[in-house]
């Protein structure tokens, strides 16, 4: 193994690959071939997936000036050294699936990195130079242990896919609304109680993923036009404690689902989901009243509409 692995190296140097495979080595450490003499000047892209790295050499970006792509998935790294912050042409970093804790501050020092995966690591926290990070477009963060996002997050500008599921999140800082460039947002299988106000604003941000966060029982009311994920969330209500929304025209009567009733409150400082269903159904109502052939059964067009709102009671909701 270990001959066929200097062979590998040997022919990368030889030849000046700017792609080099280094997965399934059960590898230590990093192999010494890679960090000889001048190192690999040339390479571009290094893949040591599923090996039992704890660590990185500190002379990496001496040895491996233009790497663009390091990929680490899946080994035993507990930290980075701060020397990570030289490697200034990287834009793809892996690293989940690993043993982090703490990530050094000098990541922010990586002015053109566009990915960055640290998915399935023990983060309690994100360093504020995170920030720094102008150019980051994907940034995943599930599975790890964090309680909050650095505020300084939404000087990413450039970020558009922010996922964080599977953590212990409380909150969310309001600066996240900031994030012009963001399309997709998850927060799926948190704590969540509660969402900024101003969440959903912007047009760039489409998709909202915030299932099974059980505390969370209302939206804001940006969001009710976006494609939303929020199966798991609020507190179950009793089925004797649930009366039916609805409206009637007629012999015509129109409830809405009985998932709806178990998220959302009158007393909470969002806009309730019942709210948001209630629009979406009577634009629908509105809709239907055009384009049918014939009234509604007792409906006389010269008559106003009469609509009937009966509200569930949450009074035994806390």
């Amino acid at each position: 193994m270990a001959s066929e692995l200097c062979q590998a190296i040997s022919v990368a140097k030889l030849e000046r690959h700017k792609n080099l495979f280094l997965n399934y080595r059960n590898l230590n450490h990093f192999p010494l071939e890679l960090l000889k003499d001048e190192g690999l000047q040339y390479l571009e892209r290094l893949y040591m997936k599923r090996n039992s790295l704890t660590t990185l050499p500190e002379n990496l970006a001496q040895k491996l000036p233009n790497l663009v792509e390091l990929y680490l998935h899946s080994n035993n790294i507990v930290f980075v050294p701060e020397a990570i912050g030289s490697l200034v042409k990287l834009q793809s970093l892996d690293l989940s699936d690993n043993a982090l804790e703490f990530l050094c501050p000098d990541i922010g020092r990586l002015r053109s990195l566009r990915h960055l995966r640290l998915t399935n690591n023990r983060l309690k926290y994100l360093p504020p130079e995170i920030g720094k990070l102008k150019e980051l477009q994907t940034l995943d963060l599930s599975t790890n242990h964090l309680v909050t996002l650095p505020e300084k997050l939404y000087l990413c500008h450039s970020l558009q896919y922010l996922t964080v599921d599977r953590n212990l999140l409380q909150s969310v800082p309001r600066h996240l609304c900031k994030l012009a460039s963001l399309n997709e947002l998850s927060m799926a299988g948190n704590r969540l109680a509660s969402l900024p106000l101003d969440l959903g604003r912007s047009r760039e941000l489409q998709y909202v993923y915030v299932d099974n966060n059980i505390q969370l029982k209302g939206l804001p009311s940006f969001l009710y036009n976006k494609v939303i994920g929020c199966s798991g969330c609020g507190s179950p209500v009793p089925i004797h404690e649930i009366k039916l929304l609805s409206f009637t025209s007629g012999q015509l009567s129109v409830h809405l689902p009985a998932e709806v009733k178990a998220i959302g409150s009158a007393a909470d400082s969002v806009l309730p989901l019942q709210e948001l269903a209630l629009r979406t159904l009577h634009a629908a109502f509105c809709s239907y009243l055009e384009v049918v052939a014939s009234p509604v059964q007792g409906y006389d067009r010269g008559q106003a509409l009469s609509i009937t709102v009966v509200s569930p009671d949450f009074t035994g909701i806390t």
